[in-house]
């Protein structure tokens, strides 16, 4: 079957049907999670936390995301669908546009698909750059886990009536700049609902209600191994006797029917 594509998700978004994206870190979970129906495979600065054990994503550097995204390309490769590949570019690796061009470059030529940056319209002056080179690039809106120690800690974001239009109208213009697809974190349920239907592009949820036109989760979240505090938007899918390709499965399926995520799973305005 050919590789998922940026146009595949695109057809899917104007086809009216969901798809679903997990987190990846290495070669041999990439492969299962491919080989399990997931459409995108996000090499996440997440890999800080549940991989390196910080208590942030912000020691994560660009040479960790090449290192993660080339074992991930490999495993994708055996697939027998391979999945798209979007790569997050860390903390401070794109303060100016020259540093996002070159931490795009090597995330990229590692086999990452895709970009992803944190921020708002502040970051189109990049993505226009990124698009003109052929770089592909997903914004993260809504709670930015870099921005933790700006944010005061990990909060829901855009229940304020004006943030919320803010939130709205920073969407609109980034993808008239050329952003291809959007990720929005912790948002209410509500208003990921009024920014999946005013764009044209995909828009990812996590946290952000059933509306948007995909899922998004850390693997080992959804696969139960988190020891601490479970946020409110997991699921543990590895229940029920089953094994990780069939909770990755059932994952799959159910975000595709739209029994996941469920109203205990977003937050109100």
């Amino acid at each position: 079957m050919s590789p998922i594509s940026i146009r595949s998700l695109q057809a899917m978004k104007a086809g009216q049907e969901k798809f679903s994206v997990l987190t990846a870190y290495d070669a041999t979970f990439a492969q299962l999670a491919a080989d399990a129906g997931v459409e995108v495979l996000l090499v996440g600065d997440s890999l800080g936390n549940v991989i390196q054990g910080q208590d942030s994503t912000l020691p994560v550097t660009v040479e960790h995301m090449v290192y993660h995204t080339e074992a991930v390309a490999r495993g994708n490769r055996r697939a027998k669908r391979p999945a798209f590949i979007m790569t997050d570019l860390p903390f401070m690796s794109y303060g100016t546009l020259e540093q996002g061009l070159e931490s795009a470059r090597k995330v990229m030529q590692a086999g990452a698909h895709m970009v992803k940056l944190e921020g708002d319209d502040w970051l189109i002056p990049l993505v226009e750059s990124l698009g003109r080179q052929g770089v592909p690039v997903c914004v993260h809106l809504g709670l930015t886990p870099q921005s933790v120690n700006k944010f005061g800690g990990y909060r829901v974001q855009g229940r304020e009536d004006d943030k919320a239009e803010a939130m709205l109208a920073h969407c609109i213009a980034l993808e008239k700049a050329g952003t291809d697809l959007l990720l929005l974190e912790c948002v209410p349920s509500a208003l990921a609902a009024r920014i999946s239907a005013a764009v044209s592009i995909p828009v990812i949820g996590i946290g952000a209600g059933a509306d948007t036109d995909a899922q998004v989760l850390v693997m080992h979240d959804m696969l139960g191994l988190n020891s601490g505090f479970t946020p409110k938007f997991v699921k543990n899918f590895l229940t029920d006797g089953r094994n990780v390709q069939q909770a990755f499965a059932a994952y799959v399926e159910e975000v595709k029917s739209g029994q996941f995520p469920a109203a205990e799973h977003g937050f109100s305005a």
